[in-house]
């Protein structure tokens, strides 16, 4: 019997996970003193170890992250008791990267845990986040594409850390099937701290032992905001704005403590003629949860999409209304000229890279 135990979250993406993560983090001194350990060294997050394993580009980072899993590997070693590793992009590996990661992980109780949530509001949220990326698909192309993938030994990125049977049965080869825990994310109207108690059931953990609350989650934009910034994204690439600068300015500044901050935003929702389909892939599911048996942790029940939306009040998130659009875009401009003039750069490099992205947001 090994003295350690790891708890390999793996995702799934908008699951619940940064505020997951955030909570181990600012927890790690009294999860420690229990004997369950979060190691992040100098990093907050496993975000880089996790991209070495799967060695994705993501905008340029992935060329600087080499070693990264290593020095993980190390961490967990240095712990008796219990790990928890836990980043979403993880769902995404290969074959051969999980072979790496379960081979540097041997000699450790290797134990696998997956979140997921109904595929109604999975869609929208991954959408979204591929607009905060610098994607420029409009949504009706990307349900399409998600639509007519293949779900088996898939290419296409939604599909890689998704498709709860694909992910599982990739990551689950050689353990036990009482070693694979399945995270549900709570159906909307479920207690707030529902989703944080079945996580700490999941790594074994008594949430007595992280007392200190996260406030920090991936955010949300709505339908005007985030045909904003995908309109954006199309002129700034054309402008040559680098990675590194997109990230600052529009990601962080307009994206994240701007329009997701904005009041009665349209949510963006599936349309209702695709809940037939979502329904049917929910049924795929759970009949492959029941058949693996593998431990469940919440409900099978929460993979079902919620009721939809009547379809006469359905928005469709590729035509906002206009008003909404103007208001999101000049409280951009507001908050890129307030960036500019609160971090004033010596040779004026910063100011005329906020000056030039307020003209595309004007303009679009």
């Amino acid at each position: 019997m090994s003295d350690r135990v790891v708890y390999l979250h793996i995702g799934a993406p908008k699951t619940g996970t940064t505020y997951l993560q955030d909570r181990l983090r600012v927890n790690a001194g009294t999860l420690a003193d229990h004997g369950v350990h979060y190691p992040l060294g100098l990093q907050s997050s496993h975000f880089r170890p996790a991209l070495d394993v799967v060695r994705e580009s993501w905008g340029g980072i992935g060329e600087q992250v080499d070693g990264e899993w290593d020095k993980l590997v190390r961490r967990v070693r240095r712990h008796q008791g219990s790990v928890v590793i836990s980043h979403e992009i993880l769902a995404a590996a290969k074959t051969a990267q999980i072979k790496r990661v379960m081979d540097d992980l041997a000699g450790s109780e290797v134990h696998l845990v997956y979140s997921a949530r109904d595929l109604a509001r999975q869609i929208p949220a991954e959408w979204q986040e591929g607009v905060k990326h610098r994607r420029r698909r409009t949504f009706s192309r990307f349900l399409e594409a998600v639509q007519t993938a293949r779900r088996e030994k898939p290419q296409m990125w939604f599909w890689r850390v998704q498709g709860l049977p694909d992910v599982l049965s990739r990551w689950s080869g050689g353990l036990r099937p009482e070693r694979v825990h399945l995270v549900t994310v709570p159906q909307p109207g479920a207690p707030r701290d529902l989703l944080w108690k079945r996580y700490c059931e999941a790594f074994g953990i008594d949430p007595a032992w992280a007392p200190e609350e996260s406030y920090r989650t991936n955010v949300s934009i709505g339908t005007a905001e985030a045909t904003i910034v995908r309109r954006l994204n199309g002129r700034l690439r054309r402008a040559g704005l680098a990675s590194e600068d997109y990230r600052a300015l529009i990601r962080e500044v307009v994206v994240h403590r701007t329009l997701a901050q904005r009041d009665e935003m349209t949510r963006v929702t599936l349309p209702p003629d695709a809940y037939p389909w979502a329904d049917e892939i929910a049924d795929e599911w759970i009949d492959w949860i029941e058949g693996s048996g593998i431990h469940v942790i919440g409900d099978v029940a929460d993979l079902r999409p919620p009721p939809p939306p009547d379809p006469a009040e359905w928005d469709d998130p590729d035509r906002p209304r206009r008003p909404e659009m103007v208001d999101a875009a000049l409280d951009a401009m507001v908050a890129l000229a307030t960036e500019a003039a609160r971090r004033p750069d010596p040779d004026d490099q910063l100011a005329a890279k906020v000056s030039r992205a307020a003209r595309r947001i004007r303009g679009s």
